[in-house]
């Protein structure tokens, strides 16, 4: 029996649908090249744009022409979305963002019946969807999903209806699964959730939890996916200082580069507090690479709000920044604003953006070449090695096709091009 596994969307959809793949690979299926060999097919869906939702809608329809006899596993965001359509396609197993550990009993159980099973529960407040992983089989950095839920309502995001509200994985749980992740060969831990820094669990916060992996001796670095701009306080700080383990790379969303359509997207910021943030973590962290959402077009968004916020991104130097057109989500205050932007105005102000992220990321790469850097190895398509520097910095090593994957090695960083810093191979790190 053949499965596979496609994922839309973001790092947390990324950690279930490993999760799913472990328990296949356990029931004892191996992975299939194409969709159209395999017998089953699970889509962890995404409804973060219009974009994302059409991409979910139109491949699921593609793979039921290509497979009518693969059972069909359907989950996520915008199945929770949009239900109603997605259960018009014919799909065997149709479930919302809750009850995805629950994907394996179900399968077997539509084994045995071969009735269609749809759930899709759209209360908001759910105890947390467990799920657990002894290994990330492709990647190097493993995650865990610490967190989901969000409860900020930001006026453009659906999300807080799609995955209901905060809720935390347990505090002993999420140290013994990092315990095994690293017991099975991972030196890097990536803590993902939907509003991470919001993690609570019997009073023991974020940091209490960065703390605690950090004394797992075989974690050699801590990553967060993301993190608000609130959500950095003393403690954090503290934390930035002193704990060598978390990596100096933060993901701060800023969403906006002007305090009008900041207030108008419901943030809880405005720029002098993002910014005397952002001051703040480099006096303790001079290298740190700090990079970041922003969204384009947002309504209202006038030629000269959108410029303020280009201006606002250069003053920042972003290591990168994530560009977003605004995309209009039902059910949102958002859609029902006045003064919606065109989208080929969208369009030409995401490309204007995304050049000034280029240049943002040449000039922070760029100041450390000649240094000499640890970084994990990864192999690439072309079994090349590459690997991440701790400020996730991408380095391509020359000549290193003796090196494994996720070795840690010290590489110096010579140049630079539009892909790559490159780097000679030193010697391997200490483990």
């Amino acid at each position: 029996m053949k499965y596979k596994i496609i994922n839309f969307g973001c790092k947390v959809n990324t950690y279930e649908s490993t999760y799913f793949e472990e328990v296949l690979i356990k029931d004892g299926y191996t992975e299939a090249k194409e969709v159209k060999d395999a017998d089953v097919v699970v889509i962890n869906t995404c409804s973060v744009t219009n974009v994302a939702d059409q991409k979910c809608r139109k491949f699921i329809r593609r793979l039921k022409r290509e497979n009518d006899k693969a059972v069909i596993i359907a989950c996520g965001c915008s199945v929770q979305n949009n239900g109603e359509e997605y259960q018009t396609y014919g799909i065997d197993i149709l479930l919302g963002n809750h009850h995805k550990s629950k994907i394996p009993e179900l399968y077997k159980e539509f084994l045995k019946t071969r009735e269609p099973i749809v759930l899709i529960d759209s209360n908001r407040k759910q105890e947390f969807d467990d799920m657990l992983l002894n290994k990330f089989e492709k990647h190097t950095r493993a995650f865990i999903k610490i967190q989901d839920g969000c409860d900020n309502f930001c006026s453009y995001c659906v999300i807080p209806l799609l995955r209901g509200s905060l809720r935390s994985k347990k505090f002993e749980t999420v140290i013994k699964e990092a315990k095994t992740l690293a017991d099975n060969g991972h030196k890097e831990i990536v803590l993902v959730g939907i509003h991470t820094g919001s993690y609570n669990s019997d009073g023991k916060d974020l940091v209490d939890l960065i703390n605690e992996i950090s004394k797992i001796e075989k974690v050699k670095r801590i990553r967060l996916s993301s993190i608000e701009i609130t959500e950095l306080n003393d403690k954090f700080m503290e934390t930035l200082k002193n704990n060598k383990k978390l990596v100096s790379h933060l993901h701060i969303p800023l969403q906006a580069g002007s305090n009008e359509i900041l207030k108008l997207m419901n943030r809880k910021y405005d720029k002098k507090y993002f910014k005397d943030k952002l001051e703040l973590i480099r006096s303790i962290r001079p290298d740190i690479n700090i990079t970041t959402d922003v969204i384009v077009g947002f309504p209202q968004e006038t030629d000269e709000l959108f410029e303020e916020s280009m201006e606002f991104c250069k003053e920042l130097e972003f290591g990168k920044i994530h560009v977003f057109p605004y995309s209009i989500r039902n059910n949102t205050k958002a859609s029902l604003m006045e003064g919606h932007v065109k989208e080929e105005i969208k369009k030409k102000r995401a490309l204007q953006l995304i050049r000034i992220s280029d240049i943002l990321q040449c000039t922070y790469e760029k100041k450390f070449l000649g240094k000499e850097m640890t970084i994990i190895t990864e192999k690439n398509h072309q079994n090349e090695i590459v690997g991440f520097t701790d400020n996730y910095i991408k380095v391509f090593v020359r000549d290193a096709n003796f090196l494994n994957s996720n070795e840690e090695v010290i590489v110096k960083l010579d140049s630079w091009d539009e892909k790559y810093i490159y780097s000679d191979f030193i010697k391997k790190g200490e483990d």
